[in-house]
C-alpha cells in the first residue's frame, strides 16, 4: 500500500478525533464525568498520534544522503513507536489514575444528557473513521484475517488507526455503560469503573502497538508470498544454475531490499552473467513492485559429483 493510501484513513482519523476530543472536553466541563474526562484526553492522544504518523511520513521521504544511504523510509516505524508509547502514557495511564481518584471519590454526575448525546455522536464519527481504514486496509489485507493482517502489515500508519479507532470505539462503549449506569443508580462507581476499563484497555492497545512496531524497526523481511515470487523469478532463468543464499529486509514500508547470491555455469561469459543480473533484477520488479533496492552476487556453481553426497549444493525452491 502507497503512503498516500494510509495518509488517507490518517487523514480521516485525526479530522474525526480533533472534533470528537473537543465535544468531549465540553461535555466533561459541564457534567464532571470521570469516563468523559478519560475519553477526551484519549481522543486528544488519538489526534496528537495523528498528528505524528503524518510528520514520519513526511519526513520518510527524505532522499538518501551519505549518512543515511538507504534513505529514511524507517522513520515511519520510529514515528509509530513513539504513537504507542503516547497511548501509553497520556491515554492509559492518566486514564487509570483518573479512575482510582474517583473510586476514591465516588460522585454524581451532572447534565446526564450532554455526555450521553456527545458519547452517541461520537460512536458515529468513530465508525466513519474506522470505516475509512478498513477500506484502504482492504486493498492489500488479502485472504487475512484482521490478527493476521495486523501482525503482517509493514504499514504503520494504517495498524495505529486501526487499533486506535477500534480501542476507541470500545472505550465510547465503556464510557457510555459507565456513565448510563451512574445516572439509573445514582452511584458514581459505575463512571469511576467506566474510566478504568477505559484506561487498562489503552494500555493494552498501547502493548501491542509497541511489540508489533518493536520488530518493524528490529528489521523484518519479505512476505513468504513475496519471498516465494522473488525465489522462483531467479530459478526461472534459464541461465540460473541455482540460488545459492537470499535475504530480504523491509527499508520501510514501501521499499524492500533483496540481497542473493546466485550461481552460473563455470564457463559462462561475464558479459552474460551481467545479462542476466539484469533480467533478473527487471523480473524481480516486476513479479514483487515493492522490491526496490536489489544486489545479486554471481558465483560459479560445480554440480554435485555422482556418488558424492558432501558435494552437493542446496538449492533455494519457493517455500523453502
Amino acid at each position: 500500500m502507497s503512503a498516500g493510501e494510509s495518509k488517507k484513513a490518517v487523514l480521516a482519523a485525526l479530522a474525526a478525533n480533533l472534533g470528537i476530543a473537543a465535544t468531549k472536553f465540553i461535555a466533561w466541563a459541564f457534567s464532571g464525568s470521570a469516563s468523559m474526562l478519560a475519553e477526551a484526553v484519549h481522543s486528544l492522544a488519538d489526534t496528537s498520534n495523528q498528528v505524528l504518523l503524518l510528520i514520519g511520513g513526511k519526513r520518510a521521504q527524505r532522499h538518501a544522503d551519505k549518512a543515511h544511504p538507504f534513505g529514511y523510509g524507517r522513520e515511519r516505524y520510529v514515528y509509530a513507536f513513539v504513537v504507542a508509547i503516547i497511548l501509553f502514557t497520556i491515554g492509559g495511564v492518566f486514564s487509570i489514575y483518573e479512575a482510582i481518584e474517583k473510586l476514591s471519590n465516588p460522585h454524581s454526575i451532572s447534565n446526564a444528557w450532554l455526555p450521553i448525546l456527545i458519547l452517541v455522536i461520537a460512536i458515529i464519527l468513530e465508525s466513519l473513521s474506522q470505516v475509512a481504514a478498513i477500506r484502504e486496509a482492504n486493498r492489500e489485507r488479502g485472504d487475512e484475517n484482521w490478527i493476521q493482517y495486523i501482525r503482517h502489515t509493514k504499514d504503520p500508519e494504517l495498524s495505529v488507526v486501526l487499533l486506535e479507532n477500534s480501542a476507541a470505539l470500545t472505550g465510547l462503549v465503556f464510557a457510555f455503560l459507565g456513565v448510563g449506569l451512574t445516572v439509573i443508580t445514582g452511584n458514581g462507581m459505575w463512571d469511576a469503573i467506566g474510566t478504568l476499563m477505559i484506561g487498562i484497555l489503552l494500555v493494552l492497545v498501547a502493548v501491542i502497538l509497541g511489540v508489533e512496531t518493536k520488530s518493524l524497526l528490529v528489521g523484518e523481511g519479505a512476505k513468504p508470498s513475496d519471498l516465494d515470487a522473488i525465489v522462483e523469478s531467479i530459478n526461472a532463468d534459464p541461465q540460473v544454475e541455482t540460488l545459492i543464499h537470499i535475504k530480504t529486509l523491509y527499508l520501510g514500508p514501501d521499499e524492500l531490499l533483496v540481497a542473493a547470491k546466485v550461481g552460473f555455469a563455470p564457463k559462462t561469459k561475464l558479459a552474460d552473467v551481467a545479462r542476466a543480473i539484469d533480467n533478473l533484477e527487471s523480473r524481480i520488479r516486476q513479479d514483487v513492485p515493492v522490491a526496490r533496492l536489489i544486489y545479486i552476487e554471481p558465483d560459479v556453481y560445480h554440480r554435485p559429483s555422482k556418488g558424492n553426497p558432501s558435494t552437493e549444493s542446496i538449492v533455494i525452491r519457493a517455500s523453502d
